[in-house]
């Protein structure tokens, strides 16, 4: 073998290792799809909206339908939602319904998300 196919050889080499280490490092396909179906619920405007109105105050759906203009049921439905999906969190008080962001997470992903549309 001459220099030049040492070094592609060599080359390949290198490109199969970092190509088996990538793959190793791959989550789980079911991981993937958890993570995709996340990714979903912040695909719609108005559960979006829904979560930056709660950005730094707990809101009843009465609060969120009137902030929103939008009806008390479609609130509902989509609080629903964001709740399945572990995205807010909510609390009772009398006959009182508060929802917030689960955690800081959901408002890390809010900021990040935020923060790459603006540049």
């Amino acid at each position: 073998m001459d220099m030049v196919e040492n070094v592609l050889k060599d080359s390949q080499t290198e490109r199969n290792e970092l190509l088996h280490k990538v793959q190793e490092q791959q989550p789980d396909d079911e991981i993937l799809y958890d993570l995709a179906e996340l990714f979903k619920v912040f695909g719609d405007s108005t559960r979006i909206k829904i979560l930056y109105a709660m950005f730094e105050h707990e809101l009843c759906v009465n609060d969120i339908a009137g902030l929103l203009n939008l009806s008390q049921s479609s609130v509902s439905h989509q609080l629903r939602i964001l709740k399945t999906s572990k995205l807010v969190k909510f609390r009772r008080e009398g006959k009182s319904i508060y929802y917030s962001l689960d955690d800081e997470h959901v408002r890390s992903i809010i900021s990040m998300g935020m923060e790459h549309v603006e540049e």
